[in-house]
């Protein structure tokens, strides 16, 4: 995933996904039932799916779909810090291992009482 390099124009981009149009949902009337305003975008080297129907046009909805890829593409490309461990300090195992104990005991003096017969 780090060799693919993120083309400079939208339409070289746009070359790289295959783009499906739907009629979108949600209010609009006639215009949202009736013309295929919304924009799915599938980009082939990487798998990444977006989809757009906030606008009423089809171009608007594209281009909203490409800076979203964009981005999702960038954060794909950005490194991640690996994950440190941290180590819990023997006083504070302590105090929740007491915590633990404390509240068992409070959970054993809510039983009800055995009755010996």
């Amino acid at each position: 995933m780090n060799t693919y390099r993120l083309p400079d124009t939208d339409d070289a981009l746009l070359a790289e996904c295959e783009v499906e149009t739907y009629c979108s949902s949600g209010p609009g009337g006639q215009n949202v039932n009736r013309r295929e305003t919304a924009v799915r975008l599938r980009h082939l080297p990487t798998g990444i799916v977006v989809t757009c129907q906030r606008e009423r046009e089809q171009y608007r909805n594209k281009m909203i779909a490409l800076e979203i890829l964009r981005r999702r593409i960038n954060a794909l490309q950005r490194r991640r810090r690996p994950r440190v461990p941290t180590v819990i300090s023997e006083k504070a195992q302590e105090k929740i291992l007491a915590g633990k104990k404390q509240r068992s005991r409070k959970k054993t003096l809510r039983r009800k009482p055995v009755s010996e017969e």
